[in-house]
């Protein structure tokens, strides 16, 4: 536990020793720290110091407020990117050799490779790409979104406004089938396990296009996630055979959220697409990540493409130094979980240039 950060009580998992290249990596949701416990260890053999937090309002980590009804304003982009310069100056980390970030986690490394350079000079996203920081005179797409999709023949709704709202934490925290039952179900089905995981890029933004993404994404009216995920349960003899997911590794999952719920993390998708958090971002409208970037992605995730011209963005504009995209075969949206040693393999191929000898 790291103390006093930016107001929080950090909950780490750290690999490898101090002193060494740090490798930050930042978790997405509705994960933590141990999503990494795959790839840790091999790159703290590569000769990094890798440090993996809890971020704000998830597991072990303390201090952020987590309530529908509290500070929203905790969990915005800028205050994240606070959290993470308080950790390493706690940890007397400098300057990291590079920030890693999954899902959500991509996005906060993503604003804290392009706010401080100096202190994240190298950055790797993983499943979310980044398209960039909203321009100057841009509003939230959500409402527009989601009147299109309530009109569709199937009524649907974005996941993003469902996780923005009310209900989301209860339903799945509190979830019919159980919460061990409920995360099981959901990283099946966004996994490369799951057969009906085929993306293909979305012709743009309509919402008939966007009625085309799996029902995690662009989910049925009516329903929640809980209720979303059910049909997709894998059998037992599928649980049995996800040597990436063990039923006591998910049990770590279950245990953690059973003891938080989701809210800590949901808060962020309310910053994402709420005006009034969206506006502090504007200042940094068409400013590049100007750091050597990388992007991983199971060439299995619909994550990948969920957001039309996003991918072709971050490569062509959003990143002035961008490296490539590296899917691997077989893995869905838990790609460092999924295919560990494929996923260290493609950082240290991005890295080795910071890499110390091994």
């Amino acid at each position: 536990m790291v103390r006093a950060v930016n107001g929080l009580d950090m909950h780490v998992l750290q690999a490898g020793e101090a002193g060494r290249p740090c490798l930050l990596l930042l978790h997405g949701f509705p994960e933590l720290a141990y999503s990494w416990r795959h790839v840790m260890p091999a790159l703290a053999d590569a000769g990094f110091h890798v440090v993996a937090p809890d971020l704000r309002g998830y597991g072990r980590t303390t201090g952020g407020d987590a309530c529908f009804d509290g500070d929203v304003a905790q969990f915005r982009q800028l205050n994240l990117l606070t959290d993470l310069l308080a950790l390493l100056g706690k940890l007397g980390v400098e300057r990291a050799a590079a920030v890693v970030g999954h899902d959500m986690g991509a996005q906060a490394a993503a604003y804290a490779a392009l706010i401080r350079p100096d202190i994240f000079p190298a950055l790797v996203m993983m499943s979310a790409p980044f398209a960039g920081p909203p321009g100057l005179s841009s509003s939230p797409p959500s409402a527009n979104l989601d009147a299109a999709l309530a009109a569709l023949a199937r009524p649907r709704k974005h996941y993003t406004r469902y996780y923005s709202g009310p209900d989301a934490d209860a339903d799945m925290w509190r979830a019919p089938q159980g919460l061990h039952a409920f995360l099981r179900a959901y990283f099946h089905v966004k996994s490369g396990d799951w057969v009906g995981n085929d993306p293909v890029p979305l012709e743009g933004p309509a919402a008939a296009e966007f009625a085309r993404l799996p029902t995690y994404y662009v989910m049925d009216r009516a329903e929640g996630m809980a209720a979303t995920v059910a049909p997709f349960m894998p059998s037992p003899a599928e649980v049995a055979a996800c040597r990436w997911l063990p039923e006591s590794d998910l049990a770590v999952f279950a245990a953690e959220y059973g003891r938080t719920g989701f809210q800590g993390g949901l808060q962020g998708y309310r910053c994402r697409t709420e005006a009034a958090h969206i506006a502090e971002l504007r200042p940094f409208a068409g400013r590049t990540i100007d750091v050597p970037t990388a992007f991983i992605a199971g060439a299995r995730d619909w994550g990948v493409h969920q957001s039309p011209g996003a991918l072709d963005t971050m490569a062509t504009r959003a990143c002035s130094r961008f490296e490539g995209v590296r899917l691997i075969p077989g893995a869905g949206h838990w790609v460092q979980q999924e295919a560990a040693e494929a996923v260290v393999e493609a950082l240290l191929e991005f890295l080795t240039p910071t890499a110390p000898p091994r």
